[in-house]
């Protein structure tokens, strides 16, 4: 059984994203790389105009796979285990080629898995990858956080735990993927994975090789950010930003800056952080074809955000070497609500995935942070090793995902006790169990309740994050109590009356131990 470790929104999604199909299949002709002499997308366009037509005409390509399914085909255990500190291999290609498609899912203890792993991917017998990146970064929503969102290239479902990619990469001689669990004390992982390609009898002259590169900085120092400085030919094609905030206010007046073949005064530049990623007037959480915000909690110190832009109908081109760049400007804000600064930089926890096209490939140069460096410094405490009371006390579990309740009425309550050594300003957050049979609960923090009644109730089971934001903490016990508020709405007729309730974890987060901090 897979471990369901999720994240809820806590903001209300943006408005439904509606584009007209003559739009979209010229962006997926762009994005694929077919789109060489667009000039109508209305009528027969022909195999240079629209990718669909393109499978009205025979290949000579291969197609190929290679996934994580069990050599016995009558098996269902189709998941590959990962050791902690090991590396697994997910393919090995032999070209000329080009992968098509990606797809992956985890079960992990590890609430912020999606950071802990490593996603490489290395071309034609590269002792070094040309792309490195957390699993989560690569696939839109950085932190380690996890979010749903639809792009273009990029499509990830599943409460934030399916992710797929369609970035298309060619490579002449060889292709080795591999995914690495870095050690953080959560054990191992699995994965489930498809790795789609095509067997190719040659490729073209001037092919480029795909590449990502992440970068962080934990706090950002004076100057701009760097998202990548290359050399090479090719098309840069889109960016994944994440911050996390250590002050409060708008973090976003910094402008991209684009330094096209060794400029040193940049060419493009911008007007401002969510000018770039195509919203204005701050952010709220959207998704669009080719840009949008997967991941906005607000202005307050702890809350966090991850953007994403892909520059499908408008790559940046370069001819010798291209360096991108952004400024990390904003407000800062008081407690009491005073505005301090309106554009001073800002010593947030920023970072980002570089996405581009060049040739000659290239080679990974800095090191990757290690994943302790890479997670901000959460205090992740198991359900299952904390002092616990429940009113009745009636059926309880202790398992490895969690501690499970199953009262069977509906004002029971359940309440953990956890220990803070230090003072500070802590965000609270906890893993908790969504099932069709769950109800309605109202968490309470030391008495006082945070945040509305959650509705636990689900056509499934799924494990999910909650945020009960941020409070000033006092050295000693603390108590996190959900008190039942009855059945849900979305309760099935015919599911038994248990008024169930789960959590998996308690995760904590002491803003005083972020780098920057006031």
């Amino acid at each position: 059984m897979k471990t369901k470790l999720l994240v809820r929104r806590q903001n209300t999604p943006g408005s439904p994203v509606r584009v007209t199909a003559a739009l979209t299949i010229m962006l997926l002709a762009l994005a694929s790389g077919h789109a060489q002499s667009v000039t109508t997308v209305t009528g027969d366009a022909g195999p240079g105009g629209n990718p669909l037509a393109a499978l009205t005409h025979l290949s000579d390509a291969q197609t190929r796979r290679v996934s994580s399914t069990n050599p016995d085909i009558n098996s269902n255990g189709d998941s590959r285990v990962i050791k902690e500190g090991e590396t697994l291999v997910l393919a090995e290609l032999t070209g000329p080629g080009a992968i098509t498609h990606l797809w992956n899912t985890i079960a992990a203890q590890d609430p912020f898995a999606s950071r802990s792993l490593v996603l490489r991917i290395y071309w034609d017998g590269m002792v070094k990858p040309s792309i490195e990146a957390p699993l989560g970064d690569f696939f839109g929503v950085g932190h380690g956080a996890v979010a749903d969102f639809h792009s273009l290239p990029v499509s990830v479902s599943s409460y934030g735990r399916s992710r797929s990619c369609f970035w298309r990469m060619p490579f002449r001689k060889s292709a080795k993927i591999t995914l690495t669990n870095e050690a953080r004390g959560f054990g191992d992982m699995e994965v489930y994975y498809y790795v789609d390609w095509e067997k190719l009898p040659s490729l073209p002259e001037d092919s480029l090789y795909f590449h990502a590169r992440y970068h962080q900085a934990f706090p950002a120092t004076h100057g701009d950010y760097p998202i990548l400085e290359t050399k090479g030919r090719g098309n840069y094609v889109g960016t994944v930003y994440s911050v996390h905030q250590v002050k409060t206010g708008w973090f976003g007046e910094g402008d991209d800056h684009f330094y096209i073949d060794g400029e040193t005064v940049p060419s493009l530049c911008g007007t401002g952080t969510e000018d770039y990623f195509n919203d204005a007037w701050g952010f709220r959480p959207f998704i669009g074809l080719s840009h949008g915000v997967t991941l906005y909690e607000g202005v307050f110190a702890g809350d966090r955000v991850s953007a994403y832009r892909w520059h499908l109908s408008d790559p940046v081109r370069f001819r010798t070497a291209l360096k991108v760049s952004i400024e990390h400007k904003g407000s800062s804000v008081t407690d009491a609500g005073v505005q301090t600064s309106s554009s001073n930089e800002r010593p947030d926890w920023v970072s980002s995935v570089a996405f581009w096209y060049q040739t000659p490939p290239v080679m990974s140069e800095e090191p990757l942070p290690p994943a302790t460096n890479r997670v901000a410094p959460y205090r992740v405490l198991p359900a299952k090793a904390l002092t616990f009371r429940t009113n009745p006390s009636a059926l309880v579990t202790q398992e490895e995902l969690g501690v499970l309740y199953a009262p069977g009425k509906p004002d029971a309550e359940i309440e953990f006790d956890f220990d803070v050594k230090e003072p500070g300003r802590y965000h609270v957050a906890a893993v908790l169990v969504l099932s069709v049979f769950s109800a309605r609960y109202q968490p309470f923090l030391d008495g006082e309740a945070v945040g509305p009644e959650l509705d636990l109730c689900n056509s499934g089971e799924d494990w999910t994050w909650f945020s009960f934001d941020l409070h000033d903490l006092k050295p000693g016990k603390h108590t996190l109590k959900f008190s039942g508020r009855g059945a849900s709405p979305n309760r099935r007729t015919k599911a038994p009356p248990r008024f169930a309730f789960g959590m998996n974890s308690l995760i904590l987060l002491r803003l005083e131990d972020m780098a920057g901090y006031k």
